[in-house]
């Protein structure tokens, strides 16, 4: 008898804690990363923009608003650090963009962000813009990790007609031509509906079909708000009172993403997927000044290494975040998505080259230190700026230039001398900023129509190295390398070693064979 009851009682206490087991077990959140384009400091309603973004505030107030999180200041980098988790010296890419005749993609040998979720058991989606090569298929999403694809592979395209045009170099000649795919397959019909409600549409179908026995990663890559300056005039109508023509459509490209953003949060909630939901959104790069995007109170814009090109707008929302409605400024880099991501999976990075981002879901979510204490930008000895850095007050491009040349060095002749300071680059560590060489348009523009008293936009002359302290000076208006020699010395020895194991840039010349006059589309034509 008594044999019996210490049965039961084993039995009864092994139920007990197998159902314990379960309770704890939860399953692999949902993640959702929405990645705008072109989206500036200045754009958002949370920073004081004149636009209106009613979803990303209250989204982002809901979760965790990140006020020291760092991109690239162009498409290609940002999303190939996203996409691999390590810095673009480390794949050859770290020169400018990939273009539409370029044959060349992300390395075959770089394990991809969404093949780690596939491998921990996710069902992986994309939609939007790729943007990471697509001369051969095996560059393409659905060979780089995603179960399905739809959107476009160049960089950018008209809004409704879908189209492409480039100009083929080796052909003395502009081709235009459909940019869109569904999987590996060009998507035709679709012309004369608005990409971001396109993208948003396809994205919430995504929801709305997913089989709940996996859990979801989908990756939405907006075209919003690259140009050109194209947006149904419903979304214009609001803003009227904004007298610069090209802020004032820019302001209706942006409220029609916020409310594509809100849609697909919405659809997450509607089949109950929220709950169980992380979801980051992010720009790619600062905004474009000449295309009505506006970074202000920063220095700098798209195409540089100030902190208008690179301090980016992101935010990390769901009821899985911990504490929730603050205000993160701990160092966090659009590479630490990679390895934050994938454990949050549950998943592994062993199977990835060495990472430079770090896991930083803890630094997010629970508000602790950033494991990040150092960020380099980038090195670039190749580095051209392809537009015009003027402003109404500031003269020309080319006396800025000269500026550059004219104070040289100046006091730093005792320098780290294994350095090139001409070269473009830029890193960060704490609250350091070095930048040496020419790094992009040095300007600051206040929003069109906007006098800022007390704040001059024209900068001082140029210096091939220079020194700021981001956390008191973010605007980058007090140059401090003569005070800090030792600090400048340390980020000069960090630049040489990165550039030491840097790869050979690639960056190759057009490929006449690119040409989509034969099948109308651009794609792969290797």
């Amino acid at each position: 008898m008594r044999g019996i009851q210490c049965t039961i009682m084993l039995v009864i206490a092994t139920l007990l804690l197998l159902n314990a087991l379960r309770v704890e077990a939860k399953p692999p959140p949902n993640i959702v990363f929405i990645l705008a384009d072109d989206f500036g400091w200045n754009d958002v309603g949370y920073h004081g923009s004149e636009i209106k973004t009613p979803n990303l505030d209250s989204l982002s107030a809901k979760g965790v608003r990140l006020d020291n999180y760092y991109v690239q200041p162009l498409c290609t980098p940002s999303r190939n650090q996203l996409m691999t988790g390590r810095y673009q010296v480390h794949t050859g890419m770290q020169h400018q963009i990939i273009w539409p005749c370029q044959p060349y993609c992300v390395p075959l040998g770089e394990k991809m962000l969404p093949q780690l979720m596939r491998d921990a058991g996710y069902a992986t989606h994309m939609v939007g813009k790729w943007h990471l090569g697509m001369y051969k298929k095996d560059c393409l999403p659905t060979r780089r990790g995603f179960d399905s694809y739809f959107g476009y592979l160049t960089g950018s395209e008209q809004y409704y007609t879908h189209q492409r045009c480039h100009f083929i170099t080796p052909l003395n000649l502009t081709r235009c031509a459909l940019d869109l795919r569904e999987g590996e397959e060009v998507a035709s019909g679709y012309s004369g509906i608005y990409s971001t409600e396109l993208f948003a549409q396809r994205a919430a179908s995504i929801i709305q079909q997913h089989k709940v026995n996996k859990p979801l990663f989908l990756y939405v890559a907006l075209q919003a708000v690259h140009s050109p300056l194209e947006v149904p005039q419903r979304y214009i109508a609001p803003y009227g009172f904004i007298k610069d023509k090209q802020r004032r459509v820019y302001a209706g490209m942006v409220s029609a993403m916020d409310e594509a953003v809100g849609n697909i949060s919405r659809a997450l909630q509607d089949v109950g997927l929220w709950n169980n939901t992380v979801l980051i959104f992010s720009t790619d790069n600062g905004g474009q000044t000449l295309e009505g995007g506006n970074n202000w109170p920063l220095r700098g814009r798209k195409w540089s290494l100030w902190e208008g090109g690179v301090r980016g707008v992101g935010f990390v929302t769901g009821p899985l975040v911990e504490q929730p409605g603050n205000t993160n400024g701990e160092l966090i880099h659009i590479s630490d998505w990679l390895p934050t991501l994938v454990n949050l999976a549950g998943g592994s990075t062993n199977g990835t080259k060495q990472l430079d981002g770090f896991n930083v879901w803890d630094t997010i979510s629970k508000g602790k230190a950033s494991p990040r204490l150092e960020l380099l930008h980038n090195i670039d000895p190749l580095y051209n700026d392809i537009a015009p850095c003027t402003a109404d007050n500031t003269g020309s491009e080319q006396k800025i230039l000269h500026s550059l040349r004219r104070v040289s060095l100046g006091p730093h002749q005792d320098l780290h001398p294994s350095f090139n300071v001409s070269i473009h680059a830029a890193i960060r560590y704490g609250n350091w900023k070095l930048l040496t060489g020419y790094p992009g348009c040095p300007l600051w523009f206040p929003p069109p129509g906007v006098v800022q008293e007390g704040a001059p936009s024209t900068p001082a002359p140029l210096k091939q190295v220079m020194l700021f302290n981001i956390n008191r000076d973010p605007e980058e208006r007090h140059e401090l390398s003569a005070q800090h020699p030792n600090v400048v010395n340390l980020l000069l020895k960090r630049l040489e070693h990165y550039q030491k194991e840097a790869l050979p840039i690639t960056f190759p010349p057009d490929d006449p064979g690119c040409d989509p006059e034969r099948t109308g589309a651009w794609g792969p034509w290797e």
